[in-house]
């Protein structure tokens, strides 16, 4: 998302839509960030409103760019979610959604390991959703993302609740266990023809008018979750320990490397 909100203009008003804590970072920015969620954000944040997405506060046509970051796939209202996007959308305006596609081993894990995990829709075709989201919204779509994994959910650096037992079974969440599942994942992926790291889509509609990426991006952090072009990690961050590596721009932490090549 982030081609998105570079893109924008300074005075601009972004929504983030079933964002819990916030799904990006606004520090930095010169635009006015909207938080959005049903339940209240602990701790509080500048901005935020508690709401249903199928009932948004706010009038018609007002938002430059709506984020709906791994939102979708938990509101009940499903087609009133999506209609609301194109009621407080400006007819220029651009949005960005990201889903988890319901068939990949990671999504299944998730909601294995999380009894469903909040999820109460299963997307299963880009395609298909896509043309639901355009048609709900009126905003065209412009380009689809596979989005791949580092299984960093199951961090126990990241846990702040109780974890599940079953995660005993999966490495217990320790560095060295996701460390070991990109590795494999990807190598699997490169060579058996497998879809284990990816697991879902991005997808951008509307006025999208900055560059974008549409090569999934291999290189996913273990610890923050955040994705970066293998190119860029090449010349800049790659370094060696027996094997190709980098640290996370975002984090630090060092992570396996490996070429963008998933089709």
């Amino acid at each position: 998302m982030n081609e998105l909100l570079e893109a924008l203009p300074p005075d601009a008003l972004v929504l983030d839509l079933g964002c819990a804590g916030g799904s990006f970072r606004a520090s930095g920015k010169s635009l006015t960030v909207v938080r959005i969620d049903l339940e209240a954000a602990k701790p509080a944040m500048p901005n935020f409103a508690q709401a249903d997405a199928a009932r948004l506060p706010f009038r018609d046509h007002c938002f430059d760019l709506v984020v709906s970051n791994h939102s979708l796939e938990h509101f009940e209202n499903l087609t009133g979610a999506l209609q609301e996007i194109g009621r407080v959308a400006k007819p220029s305006a651009a949005l960005y959604v990201s889903v988890p596609d319901a068939t990949t081993f990671t999504d299944r894990l998730y909601r294995w390991l999380a009894r469903g995990g909040g999820h109460v829709n299963a997307f299963s075709s880009a395609e298909d959703l896509a043309a639901r989201i355009q048609a709900a919204t009126r905003l065209k779509h412009v380009a689809t993302r596979t989005l791949c994994t580092s299984l960093s959910f199951l961090n126990r650096k990241n846990s702040r609740t109780r974890r599940p037992r079953k995660l005993l079974l999966l490495g217990d969440g320790t560095q060295t266990s996701l460390h070991l599942f990109s590795f494999f994942s990807r190598l699997s992926d490169r060579w058996l023809h497998t879809r284990l790291s990816i697991y879902g889509w991005a997808f951008y509609f509307g006025n999208a008018t900055a560059p974008i990426d549409r090569h999934p991006w291999t290189n996913v952090c273990i610890r923050c979750g955040s994705g970066h072009p293998s190119e860029s990690l090449r010349h800049v961050r790659v370094r060696r320990l027996f094997v190709p590596g980098y640290s996370c721009p975002d984090c630090g932490t060092w992570n396996f490397f490996a070429a963008d090549n998933l089709k």
